[in-house]
């Protein structure tokens, strides 16, 4: 019988090793992982080695998966089976795809390997062994540790669902400012892990040691079952005595840190700019009242604020920015408390009106910084909805003048529509997740940017002495956060001066230091754990992440000049970026080829929500028959039919080749409703939204197809999200997430929500006293998923959306003696055409003929 061993970890990344063996005496063996990170002023180079032995009598495939942070760059990977290396090669994005696709048509079994999670990416390749082999998987990846609130982080999350015999964590810090703190934390320590943990510091260095054995591994000494289940944090920040900042220099490269301390906050002008249109119904809007809410808490005295909500139309809370007193406080949030969601999105106008309440407001203090912040979580369909025009208007609306921060919410979002006008306006762009912890993510962006404590910075050094500057002007700099300037020292220099220009709250700054060349350049000398040209990788790193940034805003030629220079610097220095891929070849009896190729941000659309390193290929499939014309909508109403009705205890008839996607079980009505999806549909729909039950539902349409691929079910007690798609089911919870394929009957059981996954069939998520959701696995013409509701009758006449609305009305209305054409009108709700719907019946119910089939348009 096979077995799957799971690996894990997270180095501000997550290592997942899989292995699968023929039988528990023979496994694949996982007998060693190390993860080795090395951070050299705030530059991480984390190495991860993997070792495999198969213990079978036959050939066995290993997968080796890396979960990296986005903002890091693969820069290396090989696999060494039986001492023979097979190396990854990194070309150009389009040389590389060319490569894959001939693989690809010469029949060989490739797979793409880009996904992305919230935090993370994935590197995901597999390679089969021999009975008796070896393999050992290499990977190396780099990135510039960012300040926040504060602090620089290394999150390593260990999940290991096995014990590993070798199995060490190294982190290793050299910071020549001087180590200022330095604290470990874990959600998983016992008294006996405590004692697999060393830390051992001094003014400049640190080295954090995990190695578990095999018996501290043990949740109990009779099992092989382990206690390594949580997150394990290193945090961490460094001493500034230099008002100018620090600069290193390291082979005539420089690096300049700047993060000054004890400066006066700003006060801020802030207007924020709510979406209320319908797309943000249920959890979304009752997520963001209870982040506006604290965020309105967090405010300063000396601030100003305002609020304006929009759908099709704009409303502004007030005709002026208010202080933020305690009376003016209180006066928005009974404001906030009463926002609810309906109609269309007005982003243009909703921002022109923001941009125009900044202008015209008076009394605002002298030296402060003004800024918007715009919440949206969809499209914009009504006033203006060309997005180039959009950015257009409110790029000459702010002129520069104030700084425009863009929060996407949800997958519905253009992101990059909203990053280039965060971009263009000095301000970023940020996605918010659909999770339970959206409230927090709010919360947690607005503290990143809720105290400016110096505008307009720049930072000056000799122009003919440098070369390759980045970056060097800031419009703002938070409290907690660090600017970073970096270059190459093009003449023999013996001091390299610097001078910083700012304003701060109290005065305009001007700062200056000088730093000695060739002593900078002796502290990263005799160093044994410090790669020697660090600082002209992090030059390399970080002017292709300003290039990249830079061209999302840049007209096209600009645009094509700038990816040209940030392709050149990714292949000199051998980076995975968005303009690069990696080639992974494989031993030439399985001729496989797999490409590894960074996402941006703006492709996560391209993919379902679910927050997780799995990849989800979502398939789908047309269904024949016409389709009705639809008017225009606003809302979600526009994504179903009504098309036909069935009555119960009616006789069976053969199964066709057309499935209804949701059946509706009306409460205390002995009727069923078979709904079809429109193939002109939005890609995701609110289904339902019961406050009273805790109970949320979203779906998802394939890509081409009138079909759910995906649907996402939220409970608020407990807090609990199941992520269902014709892949896998993933359960969340406590930030944690459990991935169930559809290949295993399974049940899992968290705080009473019990989840039963009948193989290849269906899963069921049931709670005491809530609606009982079940999911049926379709497999004809094409995958996709199908929807049955049980124990209606515990909907509350509170409950929404596109399915909740038939509950509603149906509890309203479940005494009636309705005429069926009455009937009909009512339970479609939705003011569109409807077409023919054949029976379809949830997996283990019989098949029945439908008492009458409908196909008309409704009044």
């Amino acid at each position: 019988m096979e077995e799957r061993t799971l690996l894990a970890l997270m180095v501000f990344s997550s290592l997942v090793v899989l292995a699968e063996t023929v039988a528990q005496k023979h496994p694949v063996e996982i007998y060693s992982l190390h993860v080795d990170c090395k951070v050299t002023s705030r530059f991480a180079r984390t190495l991860i080695t993997s070792k495999i032995v198969n213990r079978a009598n036959e050939s066995r495939e290993a997968t080796f998966e890396v979960e990296l942070p986005k903002t890091a760059f693969i820069t290396n990977f090989s696999m060494s089976i039986d001492g023979k290396v097979y190396p990854g090669i990194i070309k150009e994005k389009a040389s590389a795809q060319k490569e894959y696709d001939t693989a690809v048509s010469h029949g060989h079994s490739a797979g793409l390997v880009k996904i992305t999670g919230r935090k993370l990416e994935q590197f995901h390749v597999s390679v089969s062994i021999a009975a008796a082999s070896k393999v050992t998987f290499e990977l190396t990846y780099e990135e510039l540790l960012k300040r926040q609130l504060g602090k620089f982080e290394l999150l390593i999350k260990v999940r290991p669902k096995q014990l590993v015999k070798h199995f060490q964590i190294d982190v290793h810090i050299f910071e020549p400012q001087g180590i200022r703190f330095l604290e470990t934390d874990s959600t998983f320590m016992t008294n006996e892990l405590t004692k697999a943990l060393t830390k051992v510091q001094n003014e400049t260095k640190a080295h954090v040691l995990f190695k578990p054995t095999v018996d501290q591994q043990k949740i109990n000494p009779e099992f092989d079952e382990t206690l390594l289940n949580g997150d394990f944090v290193v945090r961490y920040d460094v001493k500034r005595d230099a008002a100018a900042g620090d600069i290193q220099i390291v082979n005539g490269y420089f690096v300049h840190y700047f993060a000054p301390q004890e400066m006066p906050v700003f006060p801020k002008n802030v207007i924020f700019v709510i979406d209320r249109s319908g797309s943000m119904a249920g959890r979304k809007i009752e997520q963001t009242r209870d982040a506006l809410l604290k965020i309105l808490q967090d405010l300063r005295p000396e601030d100003h604020f305002s609020f304006i909500t929009f759908n099709s139309k704009v409303v502004e809370w007030k005709s002026s920015l208010l202080p933020a007193t305690a009376e003016n406080v209180a006066s928005a949030a009974g404001f906030v408390q009463t926002l609810s969601a309906s109609g269309g999105t007005d982003i243009n106008h909703a921002l022109l009106t923001a941009v125009s309440g900044l202008e015209k407001a008076e009394g605002l203090p002298e030296r402060s910084v003004s800024m918007i912040i715009l919440l949206t979580d969809g499209q914009p369909t009504s006033g203006e909805s060309n997005v180039e025009v959009i950015q257009e208007n409110i790029q000459k609306a702010v002129n520069g003048k104030y700084a425009l921060f863009c929060l996407g919410f949800g997958f519905d979002v253009s992101y990059k529509f909203l990053e280039k006008m965060a971009l263009s306006n000095g301000g970023i762009a940020r996605r918010i997740y659909e999770n339970a912890d959206a409230a927090l993510q709010l919360q947690g962006f607005y503290q990143e940017v809720a105290t400016p404590i110096l505008k307009q910075i720049e930072m000056q050094y000799p122009e003919n002495a440098i070369e390759g500057l980045t970056k060097n002007d800031f419009k703002l700099l938070f409290e907690g956060s660090e600017i970073v300037v970096s270059g190459k020292i093009s003449n023999e220099l013996d001091l390299l001066p610097v001078e910083i220009k700012a304003q701060s709250h109290s005065s305009d700054l001007t700062l200056k230091e000088e730093a000695n060349v060739k002593e900078k350049e002796q502290v990263f000398q005799n160093q044994s754990y410090i790669f020697g040209n660090f600082i002209e990788r992090l030059w390399a790193y970080l002017t292709i992440q300003q290039l990249l940034e830079k061209s999302i805003s840049a007209q096209e030629e600009d645009q094509k000049t700038l990816e040209a220079q940030a392709l050149e610097l990714s292949l000199l220095y051998s980076f995975v970026t968005p303009l690069t891929s990696m080639v992974v070849t494989k031993p030439a009896d399985q001729e496989q080829t797999d490409l590894a190729s960074k996402p941006t941000e703006a492709d996560n659309e391209k993919r379902n929500s679910v927050p997780v390193g799995d990849a989800y290929k979502l398939r789908s499939a047309s269904l024949p028959g016409r389709w009705r014309s639809e008017p225009p909508s606003g809302s979600n109403k526009k994504l179903l039919s009504v098309v036909a009705r069935q009555r119960k205890k009616m006789r069976a008839q053969p199964v066709v080749n057309v499935h209804s996607q949701l059946l509706l079980q009306l409460p205390k009505q002995n009727e069923i409703i078979c709904l079809n999806t429109d193939g002109k549909a939005q890609p995701s729909v609110n289904l339902l939204s019961d406050p009273e039950q805790g109970l949320t539902m979203t779906g998802k349409l394939g890509d081409r197809a009138n079909r759910f691929v995906q649907f996402e079910i939220s409970y608020v007690n407990p807090p609990a999200q199941i992520h269902i798609s014709t892949d896998a089911i993933v359960l969340c919870h406590n930030n944690e997430s459990t991935r169930l394929p559809w290949t295993e009957s399974a049940t899992s059981t968290i705080q009473g929500l019990s989840i039963s996954v009948e193989k290849e069939k269906s899963v069921t998520a049931s709670l005491s006293d809530t609606v009982t959701v079940k999911i049926s696995l379709m497999k004809f013409p094409e995958d996709f998923l199908g929807l049955h509701f049980l124990n209606t009758d515990r909907f509350s006449d509170k409950v929404s959306g596109a399915l909740g609305q038939f509950y509603s009305k149906a509890r309203f209305e479940n005494n009636s003696n309705m005429n069926q054409r009455a009937d009909e009108r009512l339970l479609s709700g939705l003011q569109q055409g409807f077409r023919h719907c054949l029976p379809w019946h949830p997996p283990g119910q019989a098949q029945e003929a439908p008492a009458g089939q409908v196909d008309g348009e409704v009044d």
